[in-house]
This record gives structure tokens, sequence and C-alpha cells, in this order.
């Protein structure tokens, strides 16, 4: 873990000349560049993003790009006084479900708002592509930039999804056809803009693949020098030897390796985190690119039916309805089900984040013991009931890790944070339930509570963690950093105040200390209010 530092240290804002660093200052006088820009950040404290010190100056934004960094001048058509404030690329965010979402948060409200100008979906093996209403990524990206977006959006492919459309939703080996044809799926959508590909092995139906089938696509992958992310098939009991199943796939694929929100969840498991930690320098020394990354919380969030069993979970939402309400199997249901919830602490310890009907309404935001006992039912009985009514898409926020792992995972080289979390809005269809807070706040989170408040790193190290090295994880050209010719995805915050807003118990609420955000050269959060601008882009 990395050493503790003063708060002094972490707001330290060393002024140093623009020209030493190195990092495409020039000198606009001297060059013979006009001094014109569409905005500038006057006089803020720079942090490039990758790790050094920072420095005070502006920066000139033109056509959508950073044009100038250091001592520019004040000719703009826009200046923003970034004064005793922190200047930074934009946040990345590398583990997104937002290409659900986005339709009914264009703005990316509850994304932008902790910082995030480029947010990644397609995690955890399910990504809205190549079926449904977007047969491919050409048709979401072209239908993204037809509405209009307020931060980047990249995608993933999901191995889940490819096995969905090539296979179907039961546990059957893939054939040598069906693996040819994903593969072949996979190859148009990386060569269309997919930045990679990603496992939920924990999820059906990508969870009934062999390690066979998926080195073949990450063959492919590997092919086009993309990533591979996995959600990996086990993150409590065998968590060690699903991190050496992922480490096993990565070498034989030779592919770059992201591991998704990386925990040791179940009070029984939380001393496993730094073999964990181990086995992942082990196979970083050993020539695999790996890495990772973690949500800044201590609870996880999924959906309810991953507390049936894998077996009972194949076919469509009709079949696992039927096993629910018949009586032999669901007892097999209920015994997995309950030494699922002894694992967590018991049922105290789920809390229902989500319901489409109205009499269910009433559970949200309140654990299942509790939800139990008002309806004089066991929790098994009130799972199996809210699972069978809602049609098996209930939400759940589950509370089973510790602060001293988590901060481990963040304060490692090689962590990162993320959101692990779709887009969200105070209003309208996406205010209706309680999302993790992570949806609103895991940056700022990360930045102010754990970095600031907490010392674990310096402001510097922060910022990195946030922009240039998700970044460089996917392949992002020209973003993550400040610097001359890189798109001009810029933050500008507040180091004293930053910080998470949003709460279990009341999630929809945004981040505090995010003044100025321009997502490729567009201002679209001015003094924390909207402009009404949107400059997102899929490419």
């Amino acid at each position: 873990m990395a050493n503790t530092i003063s708060r002094r240290s972490f707001l330290k804002s060393s002024v140093v000349a623009g020209a030493a660093l190195g990092l495409g200052f020039y000198d606009s006088k001297k060059i013979g560049v006009k001094s014109q820009f569409d905005a500038i950040i006057s006089n803020g404290v720079i942090y490039v993003g990758d790790g050094s010190s920072p420095f005070k100056g502006s920066i000139g934004i033109k056509n959508g790009k950073i044009a100038a960094i250091g001592d520019i001048g004040d000719s703009a058509d826009s200046i923003v006084n970034a004064e005793e404030m922190a200047v930074s690329p934009g946040f990345v965010d590398i583990h997104s479900h937002t290409d659900g979402n986005i339709r009914y948060a264009k703005l990316g409200d509850s994304k932008i708002y902790q910082g995030i100008t480029t947010d990644v979906s397609g995690n955890c093996g399910d990504s809205v592509f190549p079926l449904g209403g977007w047969k491919s990524i050409s048709d979401f990206n072209n239908e993204m930039e037809k509405m209009g977006i307020g931060v980047n959006i990249r995608s993933f492919i999901g191995q889940g999804t490819l096995r969905h459309v090539v296979i179907g939703d039961n546990n059957v080996p893939a054939t040598k056809d069906h693996i040819k044809r994903m593969k072949y799926l996979l190859e148009e959508e990386l060569e269309k803009g997919a930045i990679g590909l990603t496992c939920g092995l924990e999820y059906t139906p990508g969870s009934y693949a062999s390690d066979d089938e998926i080195v073949e696509l990450l063959k492919v992958v590997a092919k086009h020098d993309k990533t591979f992310a996995i959600h990996m098939r086990n993150e409590d009991d065998r968590v060690e030897e699903a991190v050496a199943e992922s480490i096993d796939m990565a070498r034989r694929a030779k592919v770059r390796l992201q591991i998704s929100h990386l925990k040791t969840q179940n009070v029984a498991n939380w001393h496993k985190a730094p073999k964990l930690i181990k086995q992942i320098e082990d196979a970083r020394a050993s020539g695999i690119d790996i890495a990772f990354d973690r949500y800044p919380y201590t609870a996880f969030s999924t959906g309810m039916s991953v507390f049936i069993p894998l077996d009972y979970r194949q076919g469509s939402t009709d079949e696992i309805i039927a096993r629910l309400k018949d009586d032999k199997q669901s007892k097999e249901i209920a015994k997995y089900l309950n030494n699922k919830l002894e694992k967590l602490g018991g049922a105290k310890n789920v809390m229902v984040t989500s319901a489409r009907l109205a009499e269910n309404r009433q559970f949200v935001g309140r654990n299942v013991e509790e939800c139990a006992a008002m309806t004089n039912l066991s929790p098994w009985e009130f799972m199996r009931k809210i699972l069978i009514d809602e049609r098996l898409v209930v939400d759940i926020v589950g509370f089973a890790m510790n602060e001293d792992n988590l901060k481990m995972f963040l304060s490692h080289p090689m962590g990162m944070p993320i959101t692990d979390c779709s887009a969200y809005s105070p209003v309208g269809k996406l205010g209706e339930n309680m999302p993790h807070p992570r949806a609103y706040g895991s940056f700022p989170r990360f930045v102010g509570k754990y970095c600031r408040d907490e010392n674990l790193m310096d402001l510097s190290s922060a910022v990195r963690k946030c922009t240039s090295l998700p970044a460089s994880r996917i392949g992002l050209k020209e973003r993550g950093l400040l610097k001359v010719g890189y798109y001009a995805d810029i933050l500008v915050f507040n180091p004293l105040t930053i910080i998470d807003k949003a709460t279990y118990s009341e999630p929809h609420q945004f981040a505090a200390g995010i003044n100025h955000i321009f997502v490729n050269g567009v201002w679209t959060i001015a003094n924390g209010v909207p402009t009404g601008k949107l400059g997102g882009r899929t490419s």
C-alpha cells in the first residue's frame, strides 16, 4: 500500500516552466501563431495526467483540441478563470454499462457531473450489439452521434452477447462452426471500432463457455491489438483460481488483460487480497500486460438472479421462472440461495434497489430481511416471489467487502477507479429506482475521500489513475493527457471540495467540487451548470 502523505503534499502545486516539462508547451509569440482560441482555461494548476508535478498555466482550445499550454495571452471567445483550481484531463471510466441508458440521459448526467468525459460500455460480457435494435457498433455509434451525447462513448463487444446470438442461452458446448461464427462477428465489430472483448463469466450465457472457446475469440482480439476485460468466474471462495484462469487465457492468446472490479467478496475471503495482488504482479513480471480496476465502495451491485444456480439460469425467462415455481427444483435453488445469503452475513446485507411493478416499489431501498418480515415470508420465499413477479429483473446491492482491501487495490500502481454503472439522472425514467451510489460518486469519492482526506496518494497520482492509465488500457488515442494536439477533454475542479454526495439511501445526488467540463472543446458544464451543448463522440 502507498505510504501516507500530508494534505499539504496532496494539494501542492509546484509551478515550473512549461518548456522544461516537454509537454507540448510553446510560446505563441515566438513561433508566430496567432494567439486566438475558441476558449482559454486561465491560470489554473495543471495536472497533465501522467503523474508528473503540476504547474500553473493556461490552456488554449481551438477546433476541439488543445492548441497551447502555458502563458498564452487572453485572446479567446470564452475565458474560464481557473485560479486556485485543478485543471486535469477529463476522467476515463473504463468499466461502465451506459450503453443501455444513454437514450434517456443524453448528457450522461451522473457521469459527466463526476468529471467523466469518456465512458466505456459493453462490459461484463454484455453489449447492446450485435443484437436487438443495434445490429453492429456502427449502428449504435451513428445513432449516438445523430442524437447528441454529452460524453465520449467507447464500446467493447460482449462474449456473452456473441454466445447468445450464435448459440442461445443454454449450457451447451460450442461447436467449431459456432466458434467460427462468433469469431467472424467479433472481427467485424473490432474492425468497425469496438475496443476489445469482455467476459462476464458469473453470468449466463457467457459462463457456459470453456476456456478454449474464449481463447479462440481472444486470438482475434490480440490480432487487432485490443483489450480483454474480464468479470471473472468467481469473486469469493474461488477468486484465486479465477484470477489464475484469467491470466492463463491471456497468456495463451497473448492479449492485453484488464481484470474488472477486483474484489475479495465475503468476510471469509478478505485475507486473500494480498495473494491476488501477488498473482497479478507475478503475471506482469512474466510479460503479461495486466492491470485491474475497482469502484471505491465496499458494496457490490448486480441482479438478484445471481442467487439462482447457473444450471437453473439457462434458457428463456419463462423457463427459469418455471423452475422457481416447481417444488422439486425450487428446493435446490433455495439451498443454493440460502448458502449465498449465509456467506454474505445474512439477508440484512442484501438491499433491493429496483422494481418495476407498483406493488413492489415498497421494497426498494430495504434489505431482504426487512422485506421478508413485511411479507411474512422467509428471505428465500420473498426473493423467489419478487423474482417471479418482476420476471427476474431485480437489482440489488450487497455489502460484502472491507476498507483495507479496497485501499490496497486502489493504491496499487496498476489499479484504477471505475463506476461499474450506467448513466443515471435524478429526473424521469432513470430516477425511479435506487442505483448503487457509484453511479454518481465513484471518481470524486476516489479523489476526495481516499486520496485527499485519507492520504492514499498525492493528487498527481490520483489524476493519472483517473485519466492516462485507463486511457492506455483501451488504446484511447489523443485523450487522457493535457497535451498540445490532444482532444480538449478537460476538467476544472476544486481540489479542496471535490467529493461524492450520493449514498445508498439517497443515490441520486451529484458530486461537489466539479466546476467546468469541456468535451472535445465543447464547454458542457460551466460553473457546475449544464450549458445545453453536447460535445461527446463515439470515435
